[in-house]
């Protein structure tokens, strides 16, 4: 059975930081390149970063960037987005999806990010 479980959300304070974790079974994750998006109330779904398979080639969308580091542990099945220094606009929740290609996307269930003024 597949599954993405991410974990690491909760609250914050403006300037703080959280690392998130997202865990991979069911499924080989080296495989796969693997990215981060996030969903905030009343918005639509949006990607915040990606990174390919053996973790070479990362890529951050412009309102994260210089904020947040995506990586990964392949031997652990498991990739992280480190973010710093996160704003009240960073408040959504997160999810992680593996990128399948000729199939379907895998994702997670997310997890809650607060981020207080």
């Amino acid at each position: 059975q597949v599954q993405l479980v991410e974990s690491g959300g909760g609250l914050v304070q403006r300037g703080g930081s959280l690392r998130l974790s997202c865990v991979a079974s069911g499924f080989t994750l080296s495989r796969y390149t693997m990215s981060w998006w996030r969903q905030a109330p009343g918005k639509e779904r949006e990607l915040v970063a990606s990174i390919d398979n053996i973790g070479s080639v990362k890529a951050y969308e412009d309102p994260v960037k210089g904020r947040f580091t995506i990586s990964r542990d392949n031997a652990l099945n498991t990739v992280y987005l480190q973010m710093n220094n996160l704003e009240p606009e960073d408040t959504a929740v997160y999810y992680c999806k593996a990128v399948i290609p000729r199939g379907t996307d895998y994702w997670g269930q997310g997890t809650q990010v607060t981020v207080s003024s």
